[in-house]
């Protein structure tokens, strides 16, 4: 079932999140008058209190928890510098500079705890502030576990890319076993700019991102590059559900297999991309499977390669051993084994050994003089 997302509940949400603290009641002439926060996306954001006693207040402090996927409930605590007083109005920023930043439509919870002189303490009850990309006037469109916002072009749009999307579940599943275990939420950017304007390290050739931590991607796509958005629809939701079904507290998932899971969402393998690969096999320079296993270089050729390597890598994998045994390695790379270890339990073989059985089945060996001698008498026979 698809279904919008209402515009004025979105509001009415965010009026309550922001300026409907949970209150506790004063003690002894402790008394907090107002908490708020409000966000600067996508650079901060700022939290506001004041409070008042019959003495002075002596201890401010902020309590936050982003809401990400993890293995341990993170609380910060932030003391506040202030001046005591019997009245005090104070506030403090999140500068996302000193984080890398948040994706949009991410929950912070806060609360503040507050001491004054004669150790009386009061504190407000948790409350959730959605760190909102609040610069565009965003809809909403969901279908099953994923919600995608659009805030440029009409609703034919939007279902088209939503259409596009539960296509590229379906496809992945048919060949991992793998699906998204969590919702995930999808941001359409009018076009690569906007979306980099989002971001606090964007890199100039930015086109799309998957935080797999926030269950949230990111991409900007116009009418114009329909096709090309497609793809990297499919290429960033791959990140995101792999990343849910392979989270463990041990080890990430090497380059060459979470890439190459990724390209091969998007579809064959575009012909600039299998340009390097051919080039490579000729000149005898494919990269190792243990090389392609660290993040990929920052040189264009070298990390060109490395794509569509992965692509052949991953797509040797399925092609050889089918979607079960996809899964399985998936599975076991969860349960935190090393990948040497991984591979040698679902296939029986190591990254070295991958790394010869796949240039085997990409490189087919040169027929030997027997071969080449009975391929001639069969051709002389008439066959």
């Amino acid at each position: 079932m698809i279904k919008r997302t209402s515009i004025l509940a979105v509001v009415i949400f965010l009026f309550l999140t922001l300026f409907s603290p949970g209150w506790v009641q004063a003690q002894d002439g402790l008394e907090i008058l107002d908490s708020s926060a409000q966000a600067d996306f996508p650079t901060r954001l700022n939290f506001s209190l004041s409070a008042e006693s019959d003495v002075n207040i002596t201890d401010i402090r902020l309590h936050y928890q982003v809401d990400r996927i993890g293995f341990a409930q993170v609380t910060s605590e932030i003391y506040i510098d202030f001046v005591p007083a019997t009245a005090v109005s104070t506030g403090w920023s999140l500068e996302m500079i000193r984080i890398g930043g948040l994706p949009p439509g991410t929950g912070v919870d806060y609360w503040w705890t507050v001491g004054d002189a004669k150790d009386n303490r009061v504190a407000t009850d948790p409350v959730r502030v959605p760190f909102d990309d609040n610069r565009y006037s965003w809809q909403g469109l969901t279908e099953g576990m994923v919600t995608l916002y659009w805030y440029e072009g009409n609703e034919s749009f939007a279902r088209e890319l939503m259409a596009a999307t539960q296509e590229a579940l379906g496809r992945l599943h048919d060949y991992t076993g793998a699906q998204l275990e969590r919702p995930a939420r999808l941001y359409i950017y009018a076009n690569a700019q906007d979306l980099q304007g989002s971001m606090i390290y964007p890199q100039e050739w930015t086109g799309g991102v998957a935080f797999t931590r926030y269950g949230a991607m990111a991409i900007g796509i116009t009418p114009a590059n329909l096709d090309w958005g497609k793809r990297a629809i499919a290429h960033e939701l791959t990140h995101l559900v792999i990343h849910q079904v392979t989270l463990n507290p041990y080890c990430d998932l090497p380059t060459w297999l979470d890439e190459g899971l990724a390209m091969h969402s998007e579809g064959p393998l575009e012909p600039v991309l299998a340009s390097y690969l051919d080039r490579a096999i000729a000149e005898d320079s494919l990269i190792s499977v243990q090389s392609l296993s660290s993040p990929f270089s920052a040189y264009a050729g070298e990390a060109s390669l490395s794509y569509a390597q992965s692509y052949s890598l991953v797509e040797f994998l399925i092609t050889s051993y089918g979607q079960g045994r996809m899964f399985e390695l998936l599975n076991t790379l969860r349960e935190g084994s090393t990948y040497d270890g991984a591979l040698e339990k679902v296939y029986g073989f190591d990254m070295d050994g991958l790394d010869a059985l796949w240039q085997d089945w990409l490189i087919p060996p040169e027929p030997t003089v027997e071969e080449k001698g009975m391929y001639l008498e069969l051709v002389g026979a008439g066959y």
